[in-house]
């Protein structure tokens, strides 16, 4: 009697315990990430935005369907992440969506999605023995109030197997919906001010890159051409904004020119060049087969200097190159083109851990300069360099198409390679112009600013789209004569975030996630082995427990 209500108490006690546990869970919410890498923690970014959403935003994520392994694997890591903000702001709404559930309006349905950007993917689905190939649209939509915004799903990586795409991806995750949270559902604030005037890119060269910009700040044109007659009004006008890019200027710049940049720089404006030090264009190199490539003064070494670098008027000539497409005969009517590597083209890959760079795809580069760094109080951190099968072309010097016949071997580059490319300057910058006669009376002058920082790229055309058969503007980084899509627009608004974040948020780019994926060439290797211990082995137990089980039991109950 006494063993019987020992266990009824034990039971009652039990059960109290696991009711106080429910009614506490349901006033105390806690998740725990028990992941190696804590995938599925938020950053303290990321917490941040999502506390401050006062508003609904919707995400209508287009992962549904039916779809291999290594996307179901992205949908199951967007799904648990997505889980993560919803459970700190219900805010957060989430819905899992296939564009392509109906049958009957599957081709306007891919057409609408097309015209909208969320380029589809084809992928082979294998089951029960049978292939079908299926179409993914790896893309999300955030949208709050009158705001939407494209997040992509699946990193563009060349030459990378789908795998080794998902987890690229899967690290890039926590930063592309925090982003999209981000601009969505707060109002723009920063400035971003494309500086004209002496030759930069036009307008439809750099269209996609100013579209992409706008999705999060102002963003708008400011001439140069005011400075010459009233300086000081230019210079104060400037300085409403956050940011100026020189994107592939071409003419020398005035003293007064400068000033105005320079001060704009010291009181806090930060700034990201694209410059080509020396003359040469792809364009007209098509249209003549050869061409002179000559070094370019625009006057703006002595600031370079004084900031802590120099950009060399030579060609980065490069062995781990991007390919061009030549004209090289007839098929019927058409032109037939071949595909050649162009050694003034590097593919630039980040070895870098910087969030500017981190887990990027291939850069393509176009008769690139190297930059060459100063010892000074700036901090200088290189982003980019060439490949070490490198070497640098003096100018002036002949350049002509025939090049592509050139089977370079890599013992003619040994010694040199890895020049910069990009470089990041932070610290407090000194004037160009201090100890000096000003350009113009300022009365405002500082010598030295307060901390700072810009990026110099040696290349102009980094930022430069192509245009289409009817001249409109192609995404930035597409190649239309190879069909390459390189990682250029990721690359510069990763620039520009990182030049205006104030929160930190690009530093979510660098989190490291260790996703293990599925090898299945092992699974095929050790199928007989796996099957063994997975089904095999449990049977074997099973048996021999019931085998001792049966014989305790007659032995027992025999006597």
């Amino acid at each position: 009697m006494k063993t019987v209500q020992h266990n009824f108490k034990k039971i009652i006690v039990i059960l109290a315990v696991l009711v106080g546990i429910n009614i506490a869970g349901h006033f105390i919410f806690k998740r725990f990430d028990l992941t190696a890498d804590k995938r599925y923690t938020l950053s303290e970014t990321s917490l941040q935005i999502v506390d401050e959403i006062t508003e609904p935003v919707y995400i209508d994520v287009f992962l549904e369907g039916n779809f291999p392994g290594e996307f179901k694997k992205l949908q199951t890591e967007t799904q648990q992440l997505l889980e993560e903000f919803k459970a700190e702001n219900p805010n957060v709404i989430f819905q899992f969506v296939n564009p392509l559930d109906e049958e009957a309006n599957r081709d306007e349905t891919i057409q609408s999605f097309l015209e909208r950007g969320l380029t589809p993917v084809n992928v082979t689905v294998n089951e029960k023995g049978q292939q079908t190939q299926e179409v993914v649209f790896p893309w999300a939509i955030a949208t709050c109030g009158d705001k939407s915004i494209k997040v992509p799903l699946l990193k563009n990586m060349m030459g990378a197997s789908t795998a080794e795409k998902v987890i690229s991806s899967v690290q890039h995750l926590e930063y592309a919906f925090a982003n999209a949270i981000n601009s969505v559902s707060k109002e723009k604030q920063k400035r971003v001010a494309v500086i004209k005037g002496n030759g930069e890119l036009e307008d439809k060269y750099i269209a996609d890159f100013i579209k992409s910009v706008r999705d999060n700040y102002y963003i708008g044109t400011f001439t140069l051409d005011s400075v010459a007659k009233n300086p000081n009004e230019s210079l104060k006008y400037l300085k409403k904004y956050d940011l100026a890019v020189i994107a592939k200027p071409t003419e020398v710049f005035t003293d007064a020119e400068k000033q105005v940049l320079d001060q704009f720089i010291i009181n806090g404006g930060k700034t990201l060049w694209l410059m080509d030090h020396v003359s040469m264009e792809m364009d007209s190199l098509m249209q003549t087969g050869e061409n002179l490539a000559f070094p370019r003064d625009l006057n703006l070494n002595d600031m370079f200097f004084k900031y802590g670098i120099r950009i060399r008027p030579d060609l980065i000539k490069d062995i781990m190159a991007t390919p061009i497409a030549l004209a090289t005969g007839q098929q019927g009517s058409a032109t037939q083109y071949t595909q050649f590597p162009w050694f003034f083209s590097p593919a630039v890959y980040s070895e870098s851990t910087n969030p500017i760079v981190s887990n990027l795809d291939v850069i393509k580069f176009e008769f690139a300069n190297p930059i060459e760094p100063l010892k000074n109080d700036i901090n200088k951190t290189v982003l980019l360099t060439s490949s070490k099968y490198s070497k640098l072309i003096g100018t002036p010097s002949e350049i002509n198409l025939n090049m592509v016949e050139e089977r370079p071997e890599q013992k003619e580059f040994a010694g040199g390679g890895n020049y910069p490319v990009a470089v990041l300057l932070e610290g407090k910058f000194h004037s160009a112009f201090e100890n000096r006669v000003l350009a113009f009376n300022d009365n405002t002058f500082k010598p030295v600013g307060k901390d700072n920082k810009m990026i110099v790229i040696s290349d102009g055309d980094v930022i430069k789209n192509q245009l289409d058969k009817n001249f409109q503007p192609l995404e930035l980084g597409y190649d239309k004569w190879t069909n390459n899509l390189y990682a250029n627009k990721e690359f510069l608004m990763n620039c520009v975030n990182y030049l205006l974040d104030d929160n930190g948020l690009i530093n979510i780019r660098s989190k490291e996630v260790n996703l293990p994926m599925l090898d299945k060439e092992k699974v095929v290797e050790n199928y007989t082995t796996a099957q063994i211990i997975t089904v095999g082995l449990p049977l074997v137990v099973l048996l021999l427990f019931g085998l001792v089980f049966t014989f305790l039991r007659k032995r027992k109950y025999s006597k």
